[in-house]
């Protein structure tokens, strides 16, 4: 192991990217801090900034540990997954209050499986392309990817969790276009579901319909026809979210009270759980529009470093992750910041870095340890060691199965 840390390329190390992410995670738990106000503000803050501290660790960890050994695993990774997501309608599942069962509660310690098993699904996706590289030509290849990642989707709408169940549809989409899949495959399915993805959104807005909850279908009608919302119940979260933002204006009141809330109210003091998926109402009003922009240009950078890692990459494996990561984020910071600001329906969604809850944040720190390893490793080894770059050429099916010599 110490043979093959050695060999990483050190130069490479994306010290930049852990600045910025660090930075995301100090502002965070400021952040969470004043949400929280006088009552949960510093509990809220402990709790972010040990979750940074663990992350901090991990991402460590993970950047020394070869990726390729930990995909050595990914199928034992794919049933635990399964497993722990199914477990939350388990007796150690707990819905914390929210009725969903999202999570799980082991010797007091609560976790939603789904954010986990969103980093598991890239790893999974990922060995199963590079196994099945010298067979994208092949409709059966896309079928099984499908199925791959119908299973923990499935699961986690049973929960009901309808937005993970998306961030883990689009990692699959973006992972099949960047994988190489033949185009003679491509080009009928998205011909097919463009127009089968418009009847399943008229379909949805049917009261019979069996795909959402009574819940979820009266927050799709609300935003579709707002004025149908005529005591503003059902938008009420998103509607004092856009007020509170607003109020920020251009700089942001904390910066115009001089950078002390001084015990005044807030408009996102309205908004339900503002210190997570509605963080961003936080930010608006206290930052203003420019402090919005800085925090954008921040996640762009994030996402940059992801695909500039997955271009750079010395294998399809190591590609296929950054990729699979780039696009967690990316769905993820999309449609959180288009709930908050009602472009999209009510739905609960983390935001990275930013939203108060240890397991997105250990989710989102996995993924930027696992772009650090693939950052850094060798195109070849000087010591007799692997050479990826020839590997992957040669042979792309065994790939995966090399000796590390660990």
């Amino acid at each position: 192991m110490i043979n093959k840390i050695k060999q990483y390329d050190w130069k490479k190390y994306n010290y930049s990217l852990l600045i910025v992410v660090i930075i995301l995670c100090s502002l965070s738990a400021f952040t969470v801090k004043l949400a929280g106000g006088e009552e949960h503000g510093m509990a809220f803050m402990k709790n972010q900034l040990f979750g940074m501290i663990l992350g901090l660790v991990i991402v460590a960890v993970l950047s020394v540990l070869d990726y390729h050994f930990i995909c050595k695993f990914a199928i034992i990774y794919y049933i635990a997954g399964i497993v722990l997501t199914a477990a939350t309608h388990s007796p150690i599942g707990t819905d914390n209050e929210t009725d969903a069962d999202r999570w799980i509660d082991i010797f007091g310690i609560t976790f939603q499986p789904s954010e986990l098993m969103k980093i598991i699904l890239i790893l999974s996706l990922a060995v199963f392309f590079v196994k099945m590289q010298s067979r994208l030509d092949r409709f059966s290849t896309l079928v099984i990817a499908g199925v791959i990642t119908g299973i923990p989707v499935l699961l986690i709408m049973s929960q009901p969790d309808l937005s993970s169940s998306l961030v883990a549809v689009f990692i699959l989409l973006v992972m099949i276009v960047v994988s190489g899949l033949s185009y003679k495959i491509l080009a009928p399915i998205f011909a097919l579901g463009i127009p089968l993805g418009v009847v399943l959104f008229w379909y949805i807005q049917q009261p019979y319909n069996v795909i959402l909850k009574n819940y979820q279908y009266k927050r799709v009608m609300a935003w579709l026809h707002p004025e149908t919302d005529v005591k503003g119940d059902i938008n009420f979260q998103q509607n004092h979210s856009i007020r509170a933002i607003a109020s920020g204006k251009l700089t942001g009141k904390f910066i115009q009270d001089g950078g002390v809330k001084a015990g005044q109210s807030r408009a996102y003091d309205s908004v339900g759980v503002n210190e997570s998926d509605f963080i961003w109402s936080v930010i608006g009003e206290e930052f203003g529009f420019l402090g919005c922009c800085l925090i954008l240009l921040l996640f762009a950078f994030v996402i940059y470093k992801c695909f500039m890692v997955a271009k750079k990459s010395q294998d399809y494996l190591g590609k296929m992750i950054a990729v699979g990561i780039a696009a967690m984020y990316m769905f993820q910071i999309f449609a959180n910041i288009s709930v908050v600001t009602l472009i999209f329906p009510n739905t609960g969604l983390p935001l990275p870095f930013l939203s108060n809850g240890l397991s997105s944040m250990v989710s989102s720190m996995i993924g930027i340890g696992l772009i650090m390893n693939i950052g850094i490793q060798p195109a070849k080894s000087s010591k007799g060691g692997f050479s990826m770059r020839n590997m992957y050429g040669n042979d792309p099916v065994s790939s995966i199965d090399m000796d590390l010599e660990l």
